[in-house]
């Protein structure tokens, strides 16, 4: 299944951003590991609810049996009656049939139950808010895993563009070395440059094949990596140069992280009252009907109506360990709540502060990028015309390169800080 989704995704030849995480969001494994957890609370909300419904059970029963008399101390002896009075050996056998019904139901058991089946209904809510916040991060490590293999695809072009120059360049030596206005050194000086620009064109692609080998991973999908990320780069995000405090109210309320850590000490400190609700008597109504005989058309029949008082006075200290073991868990419950305030501050701040600096250096970035245009336009001028010399040339070509290099890793990183800034305020 996965592999004919992604063979949809590649069948284009280009996979977009927001096919890759669409992909993520239909096949990631941890999604859909989150989605049955969150199923999977759902249904023990069902089983804690069930004790507090009625109760029917039904039996039936047959069997051949002797119908000798037992006799206990105290207790009159059990002979034959009705039907099986006759005289008869001791290993002759009759038949024997039961059946009965009964009902019952809990009353009132000072909230044990009730708290309990609350509790996992906090608990759904927990997982809940957990399977979105596993889907935000889901959704980042597509975009950090795209926006990487974005960044080393343009990367394989500056690679190709510094070798066709110095191709070029090379070509330009050799007629000067040839007609004698250079020298052999200059010639060898291109040739060198010129293989070490094609070991950086080959790292570069392999550097992109493996970047999509984690795109894959990140959407979820097996598949090759004949396919071409979509020169996208993350839009800006709403708000992003907002005040602190106003981002921070904003994922606040939005983390699910939050949402799911609150869920879970209520379902602590509601787990605590169930056990202290153990301390206390449960009562509960009963209802029955049983029969039984030795023929189905001579079954004699008794039916019965009460209430049954349970009171587990002691346990040796099981109740009060439950109790202390539950009031553990809200403090510590409690304390990580606190610690994912924190963390959220900091993923807010950092990524606020990553995309206002990523602005900046990608702002001058690309200045230092035309500057190196210019200089090795100049450079090359200089060589022609028997000024300049090849480490000239040369710096002023390795200069571009970093330039241009420097430019993709500045976009790279805008795009990564926005897609970070994303996930910290909650957004999908």
């Amino acid at each position: 299944m996965m592999s004919a989704a992604f063979a949809l995704l590649a069948a284009a030849q280009i996979v977009t951003l927001d096919e890759a995480v669409q992909s993520a969001r239909e096949h990631q494994p941890q999604l859909r590991q989150a989605r049955a957890n969150t199923a999977a609370a759902g249904a023990r909300v069902s089983q804690a609810l069930a004790p507090l419904l009625p109760q029917l059970t039904a039996t039936a029963g047959y069997q051949r049996t002797t119908a000798n008399a037992i006799t206990r101390p105290g207790q009159p002896s059990v002979g034959f009656a009705g039907t099986l009075g006759a005289a008869h050996s001791k290993f002759d056998t009759f038949n024997s049939y039961s059946d009965s019904i009964n009902v019952s139901q809990l009353v009132f058991d000072f909230g044990s139950q009730p708290n309990r089946w609350r509790a996992a209904r906090a608990q759904a809510e927990a997982q809940e808010a957990t399977e979105r916040a596993t889907a935000l991060q889901v959704d980042f490590n597509v975009r950090s895993a795209y926006f990487t293999a974005r960044a080393n695809r343009a990367l394989v072009q500056v690679a190709r563009e510094n070798l066709d120059n110095l191709t070029r360049h090379l070509q330009q030596i050799e007629g000067f070395v040839q007609a004698g206005t250079r020298a052999e050194i200059d010639l060898v000086q291109a040739r060198t440059d010129t293989a070490n620009a094609r070991v950086m064109l080959i790292n570069a692609d392999n550097a992109y094949q493996t970047s999509k080998l984690n795109l894959n991973s990140a959407m979820g999908v097996q598949g090759p990596t004949d396919y071409d990320v979509e020169d996208t780069a993350q839009p800006p995000v709403a708000g992003e140069d907002a005040e602190l405090d106003v981002l921070l109210e904003e994922a606040s309320r939005a983390r699910p992280e939050v949402q799911s850590l609150e869920d879970q000490i209520r379902a602590e400190q509601l787990t605590m009252r169930s056990f202290q609700g153990q301390y206390a008597p449960s009562l509960a109504a009963t209802l029955g009907f049983q029969q039984g005989g030795d023929r189905l058309n001579n079954l004699g029949w008794n039916a019965a109506a009460g209430l049954s008082l349970s009171w587990n006075i002691f346990q040796g200290g099981l109740t009060k360990g439950l109790v202390s073991e539950a009031e553990a868990n809200v403090i510590a419950a409690v304390a990580q709540l606190d610690l994912q305030r924190l963390q959220i501050r900091s993923d807010v701040d950092g990524a606020r502060l990553a995309v206002r600096a990523a602005k900046e250096s990608l702002s001058a970035t690309q200045e230092a990028l035309v500057n190196a245009q210019e200089r090795l336009r100049l450079a090359e001028e200089r060589y022609q015309v028997g000024v300049g010399s090849a480490i000239e040339l040369g710096d002023a070509q390795v200069a571009l390169t970093q330039a241009a290099a420097q430019v993709v890793q500045a976009n790279d990183q805008l795009s990564t800080a926005r897609a970070q800034l994303l996930r910290a305020l909650g957004r999908l």
